[in-house]
């Protein structure tokens, strides 16, 4: 998001990640440079396709779509995403590669498979892999989809802080896709974000425990969040390449370039419209917070950070079947119970937001259809089983891609 500060909810900057990967083998394909050039004319970093951009990030097998600028809501985003993503796959058809949605490649071996990207900005990726080796699933094997909620001013990035630090740890269990990675089920349903949070353990105040601390304002913010991460990165980068506010790997980031706040807990659906209809949900119920639909601002900063990485944990293992739990912070969603299960939970509130401010038609079917049938997470292990060989999760993983190049839902069961 850039341009002119937009006040909350006033519009939506969505980034959604795929990996490319060979049309039969399902192997990880390394040319997101080469799809670039051939679209810009010269070798490039992204490419703007009207109101979705094409860029790379890091690994040379990924692909991200993002909206050019912030779009004012995210009506006709599904077909615009949709759009891209076949205009893509019929690119990609010539070099006998396609389009893997997912949050995680099931197989993937990193630390023989991983290119990083070598053109523009390639000093930044390169001290990211000296300090931290980005040889590993939580850099080179994970797909999320990006939200960015933009706030003016201090008390409106303090409101949507506090509101989006109490949602993340119920958005893995709406938006799991990663049971599977190494070739096998490591018990965990959203193994991206138990990956994701150990990416950067050499320096731990840069994940800090992904669930961001209490902050008031953004001055807070910088001395609570910021400068610490800065000081304890300073000794390994001597040349300042990390010295941004994108170094900030927490599950939501302050991004005060673009005076936005980005949500990074969400994996990779299987198709465009379901990654907008999570975010679309997402989204409403941080409204809903911020508006102090049940708790007020002070109530809802008192909520220590202790109980939401609990339940963030609790959510990425068991996701729509992990129990929410604490009193004092159910009570912020208007529930008055010590415990319930996540799936009852999103179902509750999504029939409240549902009168409060409507949710489109296309997003209503897609969360019936994750609430009766489980995360994609829970689908993918059903559909391969806990102990799948090579050929089953190609095959399975297989559907996913269909389901992307078609715009579907994916089923248990085929």
């Amino acid at each position: 998001m850039s341009g002119a500060v937009l006040a909350l909810f006033e519009g939506y900057g969505i980034e959604i990640e795929y990996m490319i990967v060979d049309a039969e083998t399902l192997r990880v394909r390394p040319i997101a440079d080469t799809v670039l050039a051939e679209r810009a004319g010269a070798q490039a970093n992204e490419w703007e396709n009207g109101e979705i951009t094409w860029c790379n990030e890091l690994a040379r097998h990924l692909l991200e779509f993002k909206t050019s600028g912030p779009a004012p809501s995210l009506k006709g985003l599904p077909e615009a995403f949709q759009d891209n993503v076949s205009e893509l796959n019929a690119q990609l058809e010539k070099h006998g590669a396609r389009l893997l949605p997912g949050g995680m490649h099931p197989w993937m071996d990193p630390h023989a498979e991983l290119e990083l990207w070598p053109y523009g900005q390639r000093e930044i990726y390169e001290t990211y892999d000296r300090i931290f080796s980005c040889q590993g699933h939580g850099w080179a094997n994970l797909q999320s989809v990006q939200v960015n909620l933009p706030f003016s001013g201090d008390e409106e990035f303090a409101r949507l802080h506090a509101a989006i630090r109490l949602v993340l740890p119920l958005l893995p269990s709406l938006a799991a896709s990663t049971p599977f990675a190494d070739g096998r089920f490591h018990g965990w349903l959203d193994y991206r974000m138990e990956v994701y949070r150990h990416n950067s353990d050499r320096v731990p105040s840069v994940t800090g425990q992904v669930i961001p601390e209490t902050v008031r304002d953004m001055a807070d913010y910088h001395r609570t969040i910021l400068e610490p991460m800065y000081a304890d990165i300073a000794p390994l980068d001597p040349e300042g390449h990390l010295q941004e506010e994108w170094l900030n790997s927490r599950g939501a980031i302050a991004r005060f370039d673009r005076m936005a706040i980005e949500i990074r807990v969400i994996d990779s659906q299987e198709c465009a419209a379901a990654d907008i209809a999570v975010t679309e949900v997402a989204s409403l119920l941080v409204r809903a917070l911020v508006e102090e639909s049940w708790s007020g601002l002070a109530d809802q900063q008192a909520v220590e950070q202790a109980p939401l990485v609990g339940n963030l944990l609790a959510a990425i293992r068991e996701v729509e079947r992990a129990p929410v739990s604490g009193r004092a912070y159910l009570e912020q969603f208007g529930f008055l119970t010590d415990e319930v299960r996540a799936d009852r939970l999103w179902g509750k509130l999504i029939e409240e937001l549902s009168v409060r401010y409507g949710i489109s038609t296309a997003s209503g079917r897609i969360l019936e259809h994750i609430l009766r049938h489980g995360t994609l997470a829970r689908r993918l292990l059903s559909a391969a089983g806990p102990v799948p060989d090579r050929e089953m999760l190609r095959r399975q993983y297989t559907r996913l891609a269909d389901c992307l190049a078609a715009g579907e839902m994916f089923g248990a069961s085929a």
